[in-house]
């Protein structure tokens, strides 16, 4: 039997609006709103509503924003699905999954990826960093490439995508080499940091300060983490795998073979933007995925779970 997989966004599908008809029309998403905006201190909801952009780009901005709409989608849809999961989120939304597993406090990880997101700015110079995804070109080549660079490989995310982290001014300058080896394209991400790679490990620091009184308990639900691509419940090693997330490549194509060899073949994609859906159906194409982040999304789920099946949704 088919098993149903829950995915997380993470950091780069932010955009002005995310949320908002969520919050209008869903009790339980407006709430999720209002508890962030007390929590942080400051109109968190109005943010990912009307931005500005440049504001809600920035990483400490960024990964609450996202994290909080991905538990409006959440919260608002999980009473129509029957069964158990399996979770997973990619980086910043790995934090996500694990407030889903009810293993992290809403509450206690909101201000971790609050203060994370100031950690990692900190780190390094803003825009200083960057990342950029490469598209379509042997990874032997990449490798050769960035050898000597300084640039590290951030995300192995399926067989046609990785991602590059390191120095702004590094990275323009090789762009031009990917694209002469056979790249298809060179994208420079929508994030104002160059996360996963050395140049993290301050924020690595400062995490693992933050995250040490943090309760995290065993996931209710399987759980796999970024950083192995492997199923974890132990609340130590949960925690010492999002400190080393913070320096270490997301393994996001080990992840979800991984769920798929489990029987993980149908997966629900909770918060902004399509680029969980692209990667995982480039990893394996025999998957079927739905993103929840709208309200019309909510209501086609709604009316196939009153039916008896979500058949008619995935």
């Amino acid at each position: 039997m088919e098993k149903l997989g829950f995915l997380f966004p993470g950091q780069g599908s932010q955009k002005i609006g995310m949320g908002q008809d969520l919050y209008e029309n869903h009790t339980l998403a407006r709430e999720v709103f209002e508890e962030a905006d007390e929590i942080l201190g400051f109109s968190l909801s109005r943010l990912c509503f009307e931005g500005p952009e440049e504001k809600l780009r920035a990483t400490e901005n960024a990964q609450p924003a996202i994290l909080a709409v991905s538990i409006a989608a959440f919260r608002a849809a999980r009473a129509f699905i029957p069964g158990s999961w399996g979770l997973s989120g990619h980086s910043l939304g790995e934090f996500s999954a694990l407030v889903a597993a009810e293993s992290l406090a809403f509450s206690d990880a909101l201000k971790l990826v609050r203060r994370r997101g100031q950690l990692m700015a900190q780190a390094v110079p803003e825009n200083r960093g960057g990342m950029a995804a490469i598209i379509k070109l042997d990874l032997e080549k990449i490798q050769a490439i960035i050898s000597g660079t300084g640039v590290e490989i951030a995300n192995f995310n399926s067989p046609e995508q990785v991602v590059i982290s390191g120095y702004r001014e590094t990275l323009e300058r090789i762009r031009d080499s990917f694209l002469q080896e056979g790249a298809k394209r060179v994208v420079f991400l929508n994030v104002s940091a160059p996360f996963h790679c050395r140049l993290m490990e301050p924020a690595a620091r400062g995490l693992a300060q933050e995250i040490e009184d943090v309760p995290i308990r065993k996931p209710k639900f399987p759980f796999w983490a970024n950083v192995t691509g492997e199923k974890v419940s132990d609340p130590e090693e949960i925690k010492a795998l999002l400190v080393q997330q913070v320096t270490m490549p997301v393994l996001w194509e080990k992840t979800i073979n991984k769920m798929f060899e489990e029987g993980f073949a149908k997966f629900l994609v909770f918060g902004p933007g399509k680029t969980l859906r692209i990667l995982t159906r480039s990893i394996n194409s025999g998957v079927k995925l739905k993103e929840i982040s709208r309200n019309s999304d909510l209501e086609v789920l709604i009316e196939n779970q009153e039916n008896g099946s979500l058949e008619g949704f995935l």
